[in-house]
């Protein structure tokens, strides 16, 4: 027996793996894709030469048209950080439907506090196996970690060579390993989440100052008042970069926090779920 757990541990840690590593590679190519979906939607789309009096029909990689005819083609005037600045709130985009799928699914089906009444009312009268029927039923983390422990906890109701203290430290030690299981997964690219909250901000105020300054060298060149109006002009384009900045932060920073309010009240569930085994075992079964 001493073998068999090792493997079976090892058998569950693989299983584990490979889906985080097919979802790492999504996390490293995202980011990617949506800098370059970015970059298109401000070349082709505010960019457009019907967007401007004055377009570049040379086009290129930047192109310089003049004269925009609305206020989205103002946008693409801000420059070449206009692309960063939608790459990151798609990428906010991005990461919340993932983030939302993934923790949804975690939740599973109904409440997390009456699957863990059924339990516990299932234990009280002794019956294992409806409380790993009802784990089944739930399908998310607080059930895959209940029911890990119950496999444990009726494991250790027939076995006759540990007393009661180290049968209830078996059923914690696999809670903890399947709690260990369960947490990476919730937890996974809510980082690229806090960090466009800070990025989407500083990228914009980087944008709005290389406007400044291209806005004031042209007004120490030409001087008069057709450059005060040209400054003007390309205050408010650098502007855009803020107000773009800023709006992707704001739904960055809300995302976020729904997020790991959602995962604080899994994470719950499952501390939860391990004190009710423990308490159960030691009531039923010293």
């Amino acid at each position: 027996m001493a073998e068999t757990k090792p493997n079976a541990a090892a058998a569950k840690s693989t299983a584990s793996v490979q889906p985080k590593g097919a979802g790492n590679a999504i996390s490293y190519l995202a980011p990617i894709i949506c800098v370059i979906a970015g970059y298109c939607i401000w070349r082709f789309i505010l960019g457009s030469e019907s967007g401007f009096s004055k377009p570049d029909l040379e086009g290129g990689f930047w192109p310089t048209h003049r004269g925009p005819i609305g206020a989205w083609n103002r946008m693409y005037e801000g420059g070449i950080i206009v692309p960063l600045l939608i790459g990151c709130f798609l990428m906010v985009v991005v990461f919340s439907i993932e983030r939302f799928l993934t923790i949804k699914k975690a939740n599973g089906t109904g409440s997390n506090a009456e699957f863990v009444r059924k339990v516990q009312f299932h234990l009280a009268n002794k019956d294992v196996d409806a409380a790993l029927a009802a784990c089944d039923k739930q399908k998310g983390s607080v059930g895959n970690v209940m029911k890990a422990g119950l496999k444990k906890y009726k494991e250790m109701i027939t076995d006759a060579h540990l007393n009661t203290e180290q049968k209830v430290h078996a059923i914690q030690k696999e809670v903890e390993e399947a709690t260990a299981l369960e947490l990476p997964m919730l937890q996974k690219n809510l980082v690229f989440l806090s960090t466009l909250t800070s990025l989407g901000t500083l990228v914009a105020l980087l944008g709005t100052v290389l406007g400044m300054i291209k806005s004031f060298s042209s007004l120490g060149e030409e001087g008069g008042s057709g450059a005060a109006a040209e400054l003007a002009v390309g205050i408010s384009e650098a502007l855009y970069n803020t107000a773009l900045g800023i709006g992707t932060s704001s739904v960055a920073l809300m995302m976020y926090n729904v997020f790991t309010t959602k995962i604080d009240s899994i994470t719950y569930g499952i501390d939860e779920s391990g004190f009710t085994l423990t308490q159960s075992f030691m009531s039923q079964y010293k």
